[in-house]
Order: C-alpha cells, then structure tokens, then sequence
C-alpha cells in the first residue's frame, strides 16, 4: 500500500511561510495604500459565488478555471473565484448605484483548475484596479499610469508594455462575414503569428469570395508590431479597412501620445494583432513586461458593458497583477532576511509587568513573552528588566 505524504501540497498551491509571509502582507499593504491615494476604494467580494453570477457576461471564459461546489443550504451551484474581475464589476453595476466613474480596488487570493499561464501558481494573490462608468482616452490612460506606478511600487523597474486594440481585429472579422468558427480558427493562428497558416486561409477565403481589401488588411495585421512609429505603417496598410479600425488606431495613437507626454519611463510596444482576452475585451488592451521575461507581470483592458446582465451596462477598464510573481522582483516588500528585531519580556503575571509589554505593544514595538524552560528568542535586541522599581527595556 501506497504511503501518502500528508504535508505535500497540490500543484501549483503555494502557502508562504514567515520570510515570505511578511515581505508578502508588506507589498500587500503598501498597494492598497497606493490605490488609496488615487483615489481607489477598497472592496473585498466572497470567495465563493453562485455560478450564474460568477461566471456571467465577461467570467464565461473562466469557466474551466473554476472549481464548482454545491452549496449545502440551498443545493445550487457555486464557484470559487479564479478572477476577482467580474466580482467587482458585480458590485459596481448591482451594489453601488453610482452615477459616472468609479473607482475599486481590490487583493485577495484566487483559485484555479489549471496553473497560470504568466505565473504557473493556481493560487495568484490577485490585486487590481478598475474604473467603472466612463469610456474614453483618459480612464484608459488613467489605469495604464496606475498599473505603471504600481509595479514601480512593487520594485519592478523600466518595464516595457505592449499595447493592442482587439477592436481592430474583430471589425476586420464582421467586415469579412467570418463565422464564429473561421473567426475563432484564424484568432488562433494570429496569436501564434504562423504565417504560413494565415497565408492558406486568406487564400482559401479569396477562393470564396472574400473582398481581397479585406484580405490583404487581415494578411497585414501579424507584421504589424514594433515601437510606436508602427502606427504609421498600419494606417497605411490597412487604408481600406472599415472606419472602425481606423477609429481603434486614432485610440491607439492618442494612448501613445499621452502616455509618452507624461513621461512614463516606459518602453512602449504596438501589436496591431494582440488580442489577449480576446473574448473578455472590447478595446484597447495592454500588458507589463520585466526585460528578460517573456510573461507579463500585469495586464489589463477595456472591457465595456461588464454590466449588462447585473443591470446595469457600464463602461469598464482595469488591470490586474500576481503579488505573489511581483514579491520575487526587485526590493518589492523589503528585506525578508529577518523579522523585525523584538523586546523579551519574562514570562510571569505581575501586573506591572503586564502593563509595561502592554504600552510597549501599544507604541508598535514588537514584544515576545519568555517561555520558562525555553531557549531566549534568538533576535531579542533588548528586554525588559526590574530595576529601580519598575519594568525597563534594557539593551543587549
């Protein structure tokens, strides 16, 4: 019979232990404060909900990635959360009733059936902003700089960013008549930019009829990616493309433009063809790299209407990040090499005693009680002693 290791954890589950725990709760606290001071406020959903809700509208791609339960009061089903996303947008559309923009915030641990792609954990420590109710140039540039300033927060410097628009891609596809099927094929082979599927396809579809503008648009899109000045080059191959997706470039450039105006200390990439979340997202879409890393560390979109089948239809952008990836960069949550240096009190009951670790405790000065029989705490700097009539901390 087969022993079982009972101390072994799933794959991709991680629990975190004091080094790690405290550099973790510290990067933790410090991005709530950041979001705070932009004006952010903090919401925390349940871990778990019903399934009609949690996977509604933009949760209906997560649906492999959620563990489902039944709930022993009622018999539905239930989900574990594997995206705090649509949760929030739950509570902008149906809990809130604000008019115009909001602002939410949020950390907290998710689940998934399967390991993340960007961080190989089934278990992210999932935070992120979004700004509900208003659809424009200045909320998306609003989250960018957010998510930036985030991960400088975190210890991540200089990372690039790639930006998108999956609206262009998606008129192109309405323009051509695609069905879902051929949509979702040739979706496939421009993420994996295989050039020559994409060349057998466009063929196959100019057999069929396909207006061979529309072609050549679809044909340029996987070359068209680089630094900013690829803008240019996409107007110009795409000239004849619907107004839509001269309209997602106008957006795109204006994104562009604002965010090098302020200085972002960002290096910039355009993907005319990044479609991430391509079902979840209805705009501009955007993601931060580390140099040297070929996965994102934080990414986001606009994803309007999230609303919708809670109500109420709004505009939506945000972005979300790992702490648990982002706590391995940089000085992101400080030096884990030690707790912070504590106080030993004697083990006993006087009340003096008592009241002295007490004050101490109160003025945030970290103090541990002795143990009788115990080895002393090993990173003890000081301790409090009876001299002269009363309880005093004296210096190791």
């Amino acid at each position: 019979m087969t022993e079982i290791n009972r101390w072994l954890l799933p794959d991709g589950l991680e629990e975190a232990l004091p080094d790690s725990a405290r550099r973790l709760e510290g990067l933790r606290r410090r991005v709530l404060d950041h979001f705070d001071v932009w004006g952010y406020d903090h919401v925390m959903p349940p871990l778990a909900e019903y399934l009609e809700s949690l996977l509604t509208g933009a949760g209906h791609e997560l649906d492999l990635q959620t563990f489902k339960l039944t709930d022993q009061l009622t018999g539905r089903l239930m989900g574990v959360r594997a995206d705090l996303t649509p949760q929030v947008a739950r509570i902008d559309a149906h809990r809130q009733h604000v008019e115009g923009a909001n602002r939410l915030c949020y950390v907290g641990t998710t689940l998934r059936a399967r390991a993340d792609e960007w961080s190989g954990s089934r278990s992210p420590l999932q935070a992120g902003a979004e700004l509900f109710g208003h659809d424009g140039l200045d909320s998306d540039v609003e989250i960018i700089r957010l998510m930036l300033a985030t991960l400088e927060v975190c210890g991540v410097r200089r990372p690039s960013m790639d930006l998108g628009h999956v609206g262009i891609f998606r008129s192109l596809a309405r323009a051509a008549r695609l069905e879902p099927e051929q949509e979702r094929a040739f979706f496939d082979q421009l993420q994996r930019k295989s050039i020559p599927e994409i060349e057998q396809t466009l063929a196959q579809w100019r057999e069929a009829g396909l207006d061979p503008d529309l072609a050549d648009a679809l044909r340029a899109l996987p070359d068209l990616n680089g630094g900013p000045e690829v803008l240019a080059s996409a107007r110009a191959a795409l000239g004849r493309a619907p107004a839509e997706v001269h309209a997602a470039l106008d957006h795109l450039a204006a994104v562009v433009d604002a965010l090098q105006a302020l200085d972002t200390d960002v290096d910039l990439h355009v993907d005319v063809a990044e479609l991430r979340g391509y079902a979840y997202h209805t705009g501009l879409v955007f993601a931060a790299f580390i140099p040297g890393s070929g996965q994102a560390v934080a990414r986001g979109g606009r994803y309007n209407e999230i609303g919708r089948v809670f109500g109420r239809a709004r505009s939506a952008t945000g972005f979300s990040t790992d702490l648990r990836e982002l706590v391995r960069y940089g000085d992101a949550g400080g030096d884990p090499a030690r707790p912070r240096e504590c106080v030993l009190a004697p083990a006993g009951t006087d009340p003096e005693l008592e009241a002295a670790v007490r004050e101490l405790r109160g003025r945030g000065v970290r103090v541990v009680r002795e143990l009788r029989g115990e080895t002393p705490v090993a990173d003890a700097v000081a301790r409090l002693e009876y001299r002269n009539e009363q309880w005093t901390v004296v210096e190791h």
